[in-house]
């Protein structure tokens, strides 16, 4: 019998995340700072409000733009924290997910061949998406001498007649390197001189440490050429939950809704009431858990540091990225050895790109305990290959 599949699905990798993970089913007495997902439950008065919804009967599948009162109360939110204008009924659709934005967004945008700039290490799906979209990803590391840094002549130097947009996460998974005023005003800069799309991914915007997280569209003559990205998963722990949205120009934002309406026609109607609520609470919830993330990032940087694994501090999320160079392993081989012999599961940098090779993804959405315990664990597996590497670098 031939094979059904399409060549392009044939070459396409499944997700270097979820297939590191296959390893871990069954396995005993693991510590996980792999998954990039809160460790906290969803605040009550966001799940109460949902039982609550469905106790009046919401259960029915809602508008193809979502709910008009959340994207109105999502418009008040992006002009309240982010300093940007949106209409709630043309120009601010409810995904499931961000996630699903992301893939229609490019499938909204692309013409075969066309090009979208990425910056790696990037989230696995990015690259994906482009590609299944008709698009080619055209990549270009952030990482230079162990530092993540933007080399905007780099991009300028990428550019071709077929590049239509720059795609651009921050703070960024897996480094947690964000964008500084200055950075995003170069982007800007190209974008405006190319006439490209900037899709600016923001789902890690409210967990930003040391300043004042800046939006995309925010800078001058921005907004009409940006779509912005985020949702209610990461700062708000509703991963479950399943909402999204994406805001920006009405002819993207309806040409959006086109694939949406005809694929997953709305995103479930009881998640949507649950970020109602969770807006209504403003950034109280949100607050909380960041000033937890604030004080687990700087533990497992410094213990990252302390065992000669250099590690710089991330700006934002909840993810670091330590550099393993100095070992006799691959990023995978390294977290395959630690998983088996230490239990401890972390991701290797290359899931995120070719990049991302030397170094590893500790997410630190996790309990403290089990950051304090999986850094002993670390410790006893350098321990035992004699890679004291601390006392070799100084």
């Amino acid at each position: 019998m031939r094979d059904f599949r399409s060549e392009l699905i044939k070459g396409i990798p499944p997700s270097g995340i979820r297939a590191f993970f296959e390893l871990v089913i069954g396995m005993d007495d693991v510590i996980s700072l792999g998954v990039g997902e809160p460790d906290f439950v969803t605040p009550w008065h966001i799940c109460e409000a949902a039982i609550y919804s469905i106790e009046k009967g919401a259960t029915s599948y809602t508008s193809n733009m979502g709910l008009l009162e959340l994207r109105e109360r999502i418009s008040d939110y992006l002009y309240q924290n982010n300093s940007v204008t949106y209409d709630p009924k043309k120009e601010i659709i409810i995904t499931v997910g961000a996630s699903e934005a992301m893939d229609l967004v490019f499938r909204a945008i692309l013409n075969p061949g066309e090009e979208v700039i990425l910056f790696e290490p990037s989230y696995v799906a990015y690259s994906p998406l482009v590609t299944l979209a008709g698009g080619i990803p055209v990549k270009i590391s952030i990482i230079h001498d162990e530092k993540f840094v933007l080399d905007i002549d780099k991009v300028r130097s990428m550019i071709t007649p077929k590049t239509k947009a720059i795609f651009i996460n921050y703070p960024n998974n897996p480094t947690g390197k964000s964008f500084d005023k200055e950075e995003l005003l170069q982007i800007a800069k190209i974008a405006a001189e190319f006439d490209l799309l900037v899709v600016s991914d923001e789902i890690y915007g409210e967990l930003t440490y040391d300043y004042d997280h800046i939006s995309f569209p925010s800078l001058p003559d921005m907004q009409k050429r940006t779509i912005l990205l985020s949702g209610f998963s990461k700062a708000f722990a509703m991963t479950g939950w399943r909402i999204g949205y994406a805001a920006g120009p009405h002819e993207v934002i309806e040409a959006m809704m086109k694939i949406h309406q005809y694929s997953m026609l709305c995103a479930p109607i009881s998640g949507q009431y649950a970020a109602i609520e969770a807006l209504k609470r403003g950034n109280r919830d949100v607050n909380y858990m960041k000033n937890e993330y604030n004080r687990r990032r700087h533990m497992i940087v410094e213990g990252f540091n302390d065992l000669g694994l250099p590690c710089n501090m991330p700006e934002g999320a909840f993810y670091a990225f330590p550099s393993i160079k100095r070992l006799p392993f691959t990023s995978e081989q390294f977290c395959r050895k630690l998983l088996q012999e230490e239990t401890v599961a972390l991701v290797p940098g290359t899931a995120f790109g070719e990049t991302g090779e030397g170094y590893i993804r500790c997410a630190y959405a996790a309990s403290v305990d089990d950051i304090k315990e999986a850094l002993i664990r670390v410790k006893n597996f350098l321990g035992r290959h004699n890679l004291d590497i601390k006392e070799k670098i100084g």
